[in-house]
Parts: structure tokens; C-alpha cells; sequence
């Protein structure tokens, strides 16, 4: 199924494409312009407003809560019904650890607020809270594809080896404009995307 989008696109290869550029260019755009400090650390409202800067001028969804039930594989995320409260559980959450950090990230991927992007902007979203909060940032860099897909698909069960992945890649290098940028590239790599190089956009 093809993503309805405000570029008028119908071809399914040419929207990933294009989807990937311009988001790819808005991630730089959040980072050089510092609109990035904009963002409402560990709050609900942050992670719109990044999702809504990434994809506002690909999609009339952008930042705004999903009305459709979404699954990955057999896993189904928050229900409709359902995401408003778990959204406001997940605000109310505790973020002073980094334990208490990556559970907030686990809780906010069951979520899925997003029709589409959660990943990506949630993964912008994390960093901000850990810079934060420990003075520290994921280097994505080091966190294998695969090694993060199946602990994330596992996270809601046992967040054990989320958690022992993620720590490992810590680095406080947190103001580094060249990790930030190639961690988007990262990121849009765990989910399939990587036409573009973030740097040359």
C-alpha cells in the first residue's frame, strides 16, 4: 500500500526515495539550525515535534497521533483506543538513568504514535533524553543492524539486551555534528533507506 503524500507520488520505489532525501534533509536542517533544542525532552510533544519537522512536507500526518491499527511482523503495537493514555504513561515516566531512559524508548516503540517514521524519529528523540539527562548519546555506528532489530523486537518482553546494547555504543561526544549525521544515516539503514548520505544533502 502506498502512503498517501502530499508530493503526489504513486510509485512506491520513488516515494522511499524521495521520502528518505527530503527527511534526510530536514534531520540536517533540526541539527544546523539548532531547532533541534525546540524539542520537549522525553515528552510526547518532542518526538511530534521531530516527527513533524522529518516528514511534515512529505505527509498531512506528520506529528500527529495515528487513527489506524499498525503491526510489524506479528507484533502489534498500542491500539488505537488504547495510545492516548499510553502516551501520557510514557510522559510520566521516570528518565534520570539510562535504565530508566531505554525503558522510556521501549514503552514509546510499543507506542508507535506515528502511521509511519516512528523509528527514526524516536531514535532522535532517545539521544536528546540521553544527552540530557547523562550526558551522553548513542554512537549508532556501533550498533549492529540485526543485533538491534531482534533485541528491539524482543525489548517489550526482556529489555535486557536492549539496554547492554545500547550502553556498550555510549559515547559523550554529545555535541558532535558528524555523529549526529551519520547516526541518521544509521538509523535510516536499520529501516531500509540508504540511498542518500545525510553530509551530502
Amino acid at each position: 500500500m502506498i502512503l498517501s503524500n502530499k508530493l503526489g507520488i504513486t510509485n512506491q520505489i520513488e516515494l522511499a526515495k524521495t521520502e528518505e532525501k527530503i527527511s534526510k534533509q530536514k534531520a540536517k536542517q533540526l541539527f544546523d539550525s539548532g531547532d533541534i533544542h525546540k524539542a520537549a525532552i522525553g515528552r510526547f510533544a518532542g518526538l511530534a515535534f521531530i516527527h513533524s519537522y522529518l516528514f511534515g512536507d512529505i505527509y498531512d500526518f506528520a506529528g500527529k497521533i495515528r487513527d489506524v491499527n499498525i503491526a510489524k511482523g506479528n507484533f502489534r503495537f498500542a491500539p488505537v483506543m488504547y495510545l492516548e493514555t499510553s502516551l501520557q504513561h510514557i510522559d510520566a515516566m521516570p528518565q534520570s538513568t539510562f535504565e530508566q531512559i531505554v525503558e522510556k524508548y521501549v514503552e514509546m516503540n510499543v507506542a508507535h504514535p506515528f502511521r509511519e517514521g516512528n523509528g527514526r524519529a524516536t531514535r532522535i528523540w532517545l539521544d536528546l533524553i540521553l544527552k540530557k539527562e547523562i550526558q551522553q548519546v548513542v554512537d549508532w555506528n556501533l550498533v549492529d543492524k540485526e543485533e538491534y532489530l531482534s533485541a528491539m523486537q524482543r525489548s517489550p518482553v526482556k529489555d535486557l539486551e536492549i539496554k547492554t546494547l545500547l550502553k556498550a555504543a555510549l559515547t559523550d561526544q554529545i555535541n558532535d555534528r558528524t555523529l549526529y549525521m551519520k547516526g541518521i544515516d544509521i538509523s535510516y539503514y536499520y529501516e531500509g533507506y540508504s540511498e542518500f548520505k545525510t553530509e551530502d544533502l
